[in-house]
């Protein structure tokens, strides 16, 4: 018996010659037509009652998919290719489903063409569709999606889909064909001559993080220009590294004993692959500098869509996603590791978003390895003020449930839209909560402009 996201499935287990694995025997809700929110982010409810992907998108999860589980979504064929309004994406028109996606923003334009342009040079704008009515543009992720049945007038809604990699694939075809077997035979001769190269910079620790110069981190970061931010243990930079792929430059801060640490880190990071925890793609050690590469999260941290003025309000099915895909990353960490791992820094600001609103932890710079029996206990005070568990300020040996506590008061954040400290009178929102709820007015905690 599993629960996911709301749904209970009975599973059986399956090994035979053609297929080993659990396989779904019965759940509920078990069709789309029952439940609103039984198709995730970019699918649509078909006629049969199951879920699929719009055109341009495939399954987040595909194991998921496959054991009946949508909640995940679908997640763009090709990335969208978009930065400061300027972007090569296209769109592709679906005009097969029933109605428009519910809350669209309605726009001045008076043509098809200028209501196109104006979703592009959005790079939040998710699609378009322009009638009689005028132009209305869609942000962020399309939800209760219903393919029509083929006998009623089906709306037509034009979806952002990234091109950027099929017109490069189309533009290689044209030059191979213009100018011949000779070129492309001189083609192949400088790819192998340049992964030679690229093969003899970097080197594999764990057979998958990459070794990177100085010199690399320094080009691929334009001279360390783009400064995404800052903390405790060093500041964060944009850069764009082989492949092409954008990628996030963590450089350490001088301090003592920055050699053990910044080795524990990789040790712990490069052990770690889960979809709701940051990716350490590789780094680099010479003389007394330490750099980490990370995969880039375009959206930044949650704190920011939380708590700045002037950002989009976070939905509450958003909101629950990101809660539940933070409890997985944290169960991964604690439960799933072949040692348990504690972030102790579990906050907003280590809650980063990438460009589809996918979460996923970050910043295991203050993370230690523990043993399974939880022998070895954290000595020196680490995480953040209004965030720690009541462990780290009375002395006692620190487990995994500090992250838990921390989480918690993340969620109360999540649900109320206000820091857990500096909230005009009350100075520790979490303890306030716990009151209001006492008093039985749990309302007043909620986010009032949802």
């Amino acid at each position: 018996m599993r629960l996911h996201m709301g749904q209970v499935s009975l599973l059986r287990w399956v090994n035979n010659a053609t297929i080993t694995g659990w396989q779904p025997l019965w759940s509920y809700p078990s069709s789309c037509k029952i439940s609103a929110f039984y198709c995730g982010a970019f699918s649509a409810c078909t006629s049969a009652g199951t879920c699929a992907c719009i055109d341009g998108f495939r399954p987040s999860d595909p194991d998921e998919w496959r054991l009946g589980q949508f909640v995940s979504g679908c997640s763009r064929v090709i990335p969208s290719d978009c930065e400061d309004g300027i972007s090569t994406d296209s769109f592709v028109l679906l005009d097969n489903l029933q109605g428009l996606p519910a809350n669209p923003q309605d726009t001045s334009e008076e043509t098809s063409e200028d209501c196109e342009a104006t979703c592009l040079s959005q790079c939040y704008c998710v699609a378009y569709s322009y009638d009689l009515s005028g132009c209305k543009i869609w942000y962020n992720v399309l939800l209760n999606l219903t393919f029509g049945n083929g006998t009623i007038h089906h709306t037509k809604i034009s979806m952002r889909i990234g091109s950027h990699g099929k017109r490069r694939q189309g533009h290689i075809q044209h030059v191979m064909l213009v100018i011949g077997p000779i070129v492309v035979g001189l083609l192949i001769m400088l790819v192998i001559f340049w992964l030679y190269k690229i093969s003899s910079r970097q080197t594999k620790v764990d057979g998958f993080l990459a070794v990177y110069t100085y010199t690399q981190l320094k080009r691929a970061t334009r001279n360390f220009s783009d400064k995404l931010g800052e903390g405790g243990f060093g500041s964060v930079f944009k850069g764009t590294v082989a492949g092409p792929t954008d990628v996030a430059v963590k450089e350490l801060k001088s301090f003592g004993h920055r050699d053990k640490q910044f080795r524990a880190e990789v040790q712990t990071l490069g052990l770690i692959q889960h979809t709701n925890l940051v990716r350490l793609f590789g780094f680099c050690s010479e003389g007394t500098r330490r750099l980490l590469v990370y995969e880039y999260m375009a959206n930044g941290s949650l704190n920011s869509h939380l708590f700045s003025e002037g950002t989009s309000i976070l939905s509450w099915n958003l909101r629950r996603r990101i809660a539940i895909g933070v409890g997985k990353g944290l169960s991964y960490l604690h439960e799933e590791c072949r040692d348990c791992i504690i972030h102790c820094d579990i906050k907003p600001e280590n809650i980063l978003l990438d460009a589809e609103f996918c979460h996923k932890i970050a910043d295991f710079g203050m993370a230690k390895l523990l043993g399974r029996d939880m022998s070895t206990a954290l000595t020196t005070l680490r995480g953040t003020i209004g965030y720690l568990a009541p462990e780290w300020v009375y002395g006692q040996p620190i487990t995994h449930k500090a992250d838990v506590y921390s989480f918690g008061v993340v969620l109360l954040e999540l649900i109320s839209g206000r820091r857990a400290t500096g909230n005009g009178n009350h100075r520790y929102f979490p303890l306030y909560a716990a009151a209001k709820v006492n008093e039985g007015d749990v309302l007043c905690l909620l986010v009032l402009d949802l």
